[in-house]
């Protein structure tokens, strides 16, 4: 029984299947690299950096952020490998599959439902914030309780939810982001991003950067596990590894150089945004429009906000489909009801998983406050880090002679370091945070004893293998 949690799936076989969810490899290096830089840059920047600022780092963001981003380069090597030799669908819930064995597969592959959904969500209240102040400006105005959750005062965020039904209707017609109009989005954010930095300069108060450190050193250190969750989109890169070309070149590309240019861009507008306003005025969900509307360019702040939309958007998109694509792979290993990985034959999209991530993303973000949500994203995505790093140092030892486009350096050393770099900033998250993550395991193991067990193809598999040796066919050799 023991064995059957720690079945592996044989690595040839992920490299061999050929199977209907196959994509075509339609996109290079420069695709990539704006796929990522469109999963990253949007919520990090146009949400995060107030709330980290205001209860965490203070003007130390900058801090903070150079923190992050290079505990996120050490994954990004590891994950640059891995996507190198195993261009399939799946991340680390299939990295862990071939590593670590069946058991270890699913419970990253809930904690990635866990971390995808729960990002759409938190994704979709700073969208709320966005519209609601684009409103605002142009002399419209909503009701407080048809725009915060309970828990901030309110009685549903409907914006959150209207957007993320939207998103889902368009998944469900079969609507996918093509790289042109993935990159015109990631252009437009850009702009966006360098207007606000041009008009902001000017307004910056030296000031404003002191006290640096209002709370602390362990208060810019939990400001760097609270904005780790900027830099989680380099995920949505290896996500993509089918539809590569030359995948062992182009995806170590793409996920190093969205994490390289992203990292500048959240450094930069960390250092403007804090020299803007006073940091204790940054806890929203739209701190720069609120930036540009304090210093009176409100006109900057309405175009800004209109750009941060579409980028916001662009992501959002990206973790609802991140979400039923996880959702399809486990479900085509038979960890997962059948139902999930059944395509609609109009449409040709997972329609169940589609309709089940809408409705649920949807309530946690119409109920559930904004800096909740984030820590308990990070801490998925953090755990997921760590799997990764561990797989690499197993699948070094175990098949050292697969072809690697792309090799981590340094390992294990490397790989431990993410892992350490990675459970210290777990340790920085709050107790109650830790207590639900570990709550959602407990759960998570109990679906897979109840359901995932009996249903896993590789254990059907194995069983029957089994069964035949056990059971070898008896010719009888008897002559009348």
């Amino acid at each position: 029984m023991l064995k059957r949690f720690f079945l592996k799936k044989p690595i040839d076989e992920v490299l061999n299947a050929k199977n209907e969810s196959s994509l075509k490899r339609s996109i290079g290096p420069v695709g990539l690299t704006l796929l990522g830089l469109g999963s990253i840059i949007g919520a990090g920047i146009f949400i995060v950096t107030g709330v980290a600022s205001a209860n965490y780092s203070g003007p130390a963001l900058v801090v903070s952020f150079i923190i992050a981003a290079i505990a996120c380069t050490f994954t990004a090597l590891c994950y640059a490998e891995f996507a190198s030799m195993i261009p399939v669908s799946g991340s680390v819930y299939t990295y862990t599959y071939v590593t670590m064995g069946e058991l270890w597969a699913w419970m990253i592959g809930w904690v990635l439902i866990f971390e995808y959904l729960i990002s759409a969500s938190a994704v979709a209240v700073g969208w709320s914030s966005y519209i609601v102040g684009l409103l605002i400006s142009i002399g419209v105005t909503i009701p407080n309780y048809l725009i915060s959750s309970i828990a901030a005062g309110g009685l549903i965020n409907l914006p959150a939810v209207f957007i993320i039904l939207i998103l889902t209707g368009v998944l469900i017609l079969g609507a996918k982001e093509s790289t042109r109009v993935n990159g015109a989005i990631v252009l437009i954010n850009i702009a966006m991003i360098l207007i606000f930095v041009i008009f902001g300069f000017k307004f910056i108060n030296a000031a404003n950067y002191h006290p640096f450190t209002p709370y602390g050193i362990a208060g810019v250190f939990q400001g760097a596990a609270m904005v780790f969750f900027a830099y989680i989109g380099f995920d949505a890169v290896s996500t993509a590894a089918e539809e590569a070309k030359d995948p062992q070149k182009n995806l170590p590309k793409g996920i190093i150089g969205s994490l390289i240019i992203s990292s500048i861009l959240y450094i930069i507008v960390a250092a403007v945004l804090t020299g803007m306003v006073p940091y204790q005025l940054l806890n929203n969900a739209a701190p720069v429009t609120f930036a540009l509307n304090y210093v009176g360019l409100n006109w900057v702040a309405s175009i800004v906000a209109l750009g941060a939309l579409c980028g916001i958007t662009s992501v959002l998109l990206t973790s609802l489909f991140g979400q039923t694509r996880i959702f399809f792979s486990m479900s085509r290993d038979g960890l997962l009801p059948t139902v999930f990985s059944k395509v609609h034959h109009n449409y040709k999209s997972p329609v169940t998983s589609i309709l089940l991530v809408g409705v649920v993303a949807s309530f946690i973000a119409a109920f559930v406050p904004l800096a909740a949500i984030i820590e308990l994203v990070n801490i998925g995505t953090l755990a997921g880090f760590i799997f990764l790093a561990i797989s690499i140092i197993i699948l070094r030892k175990q098949k050292p002679d697969i072809p690697r486009g792309f090799k981590c350096p340094l390992v294990p050393v490397l790989p431990v370091v993410s892992i350490i770099s990675c459970l210290f900033l777990i340790t920085q998250l709050s107790k109650i945070t830790l207590q639900y993550f570990v709550i959602s395991l407990i759960v998570g193991f109990l679906v897979y004893l109840a359901y995932g067990l009996h249903n896993s193809k590789l254990n059907k598999k194995n069983v029957i293998n089994a069964d035949i040796v056990e059971k070898p066919i008896i010719i009888d050799t008897e002559i009348e």
